[in-house]
């Protein structure tokens, strides 16, 4: 980003460190009522409304590398394909096929020939999803084949990142993502090589532990050793971006502060001052969290298996080069970062007991915690306020505070 941008962010931080109370008019925000954590209609409403209509990342290309190469994506409860096609164009369709619905492809991932073949009655398809043929077409009256092609799901991308989308209506990815793409820019997202991928399942709503990466209030708490001995938390400069994105800046305690994990690594040298000598947590709506750096980052993504259960998956990437993505330190990296995922999931089980108990009326929130206010209210213009039983509606209250520009 600009000079701007930076000037803009670090004043804010010396106004974060120096307020004795919220900014005045800051309005006092209601509770979040328990219920969005445990109620099965809500968590419906929230799949419909929510998971089937949001941009959400999906893959990298190194995981579909060439022509062929396919991925089995399940985290919304759709059979998703992601593949390359004859172009190396990322296509993304439902893996149901237009006769019965028989599955095209079973294995997790791999590489096809050139066409996808329903294994139940031997249907075909091109990669571009395009039926060519069938068994005893003779059979068949009138069958148009052209007007049977596999399902399309909306599919695009930043850079390496795929992301896709089941609402065929849905906006276009970069118009979606309103400010971001012009924060993403500066890390070079074409050149953004996968480095290690990992799935951890907790038991607890999805929402639980996306509130923990909304906000740094806990940091003193339960990352004693860790986050907080290099992070000025009382510092923290928080943007509400439009669509419900968000970013959470914290400022390092010393500017000049390395993490050990990365000294020597290779660096992005296009990374402004902020991500490079500060903590930038960007949240793209509803459930990617990313702090970003100058030499990597984690994308962190958060998926609802059941009203208690979830799944957060960790996939970190590296500048391009073989060097950097075979780097020695970051085995070490990683495991620091579990570290900390562990101390923010320690207490996840435990929090899920506490909502579903009768001592629970709602989330409380500060100042410093309006970020999971604003991924809240977003949630609900996604499901439609009219669609919400009035008892677990949020009210709208942070538009002013939402930046556009």
């Amino acid at each position: 980003m600009d000079d701007a941008f930076t000037e803009n962010v670090l004043l804010a931080m010396e106004y974060e460190r120096q307020r004795k109370e919220p900014p005045e008019g800051f309005p006092k925000l209601p509770l979040i009522p328990g219920g969005r954590y445990t109620d099965p209609e809500f968590q419906q409403l929230e799949l419909e409304g929510l998971w089937k209509n949001s941009w959400l990342y999906a893959c990298h290309l190194d995981e579909i590398p060439e022509q062929g190469s396919y991925l089995l994506w399940n985290k919304t409860s759709s059979p998703i394909i992601l593949l390359r096609d004859k172009d190396k164009v990322v296509r993304a369709f439902y893996n149901t096929c237009q006769h019965r619905g028989g599955p095209l492809l079973k294995d997790a991932k791999g590489k096809v020939d050139g066409r996808l073949v329903c294994g139940y009655h031997g249907w075909c398809y091109n990669l571009q999803g395009e039926l060519t043929s069938i068994r005893d077409k003779r059979d068949f009256v009138d069958l148009d084949l052209s007007s049977r092609s596999l399902t399309t799901v909306k599919c695009e991308r930043i850079g390496n990142w795929v992301f896709i989308n089941e609402n065929p209506l849905a906006e276009p990815l970069i118009d979606h993502l309103q400010l971001i793409p012009a924060h993403l820019q500066q890390f070079q997202p074409d050149n953004i090589r996968l480095v290690h991928s990992k799935s951890y399942d907790v038991d607890c709503n999805v929402k639980i532990l996306l509130d923990a990466f909304f906000e740094v209030y806990h940091l003193s708490s339960i990352h004693q050793n860790t986050v907080d001995r290099f992070l000025d938390h009382r510092g923290t400069v928080i943007k509400l971006w439009p669509n419900g994105h968000s970013t959470m800046i914290t400022p390092n305690r010393n500017p000049e502060w390395v993490d050990p994990g990365t000294v020597n690594m290779a660096e992005i040298a296009t990374v402004t001052e902020i991500p490079t000598k500060h903590n930038m947590s960007l949240n793209f709506y509803p459930n990617l969290v990313s702090p970003m750096t100058n030499t990597g980052m984690p994308f962190l993504t958060f998926w609802p298996v059941s009203i208690n259960t979830m799944q957060v998956d960790c996939h970190w990437f590296a500048p391009a080069g073989e060097e950097n993505e075979s780097h020695p330190l970051w085995e070490t990296r990683i495991e620091n970062f579990e570290r900390i995922l562990y101390e923010d999931t320690q207490f996840a089980p435990q929090i899920q007991e506490s909502v579903e108990s009768p001592g629970f009326e709602g989330v409380t929130l500060n100042y410093q915690e309006r970020r999971i206010y604003h991924w809240h209210e977003e949630l609900d213009r996604r499901i439609g306020i009219e669609r919400i039983p009035e008892h677990l509606r949020v009210a709208p209250l942070l538009e002013s505070y939402i930046e556009k520009t």
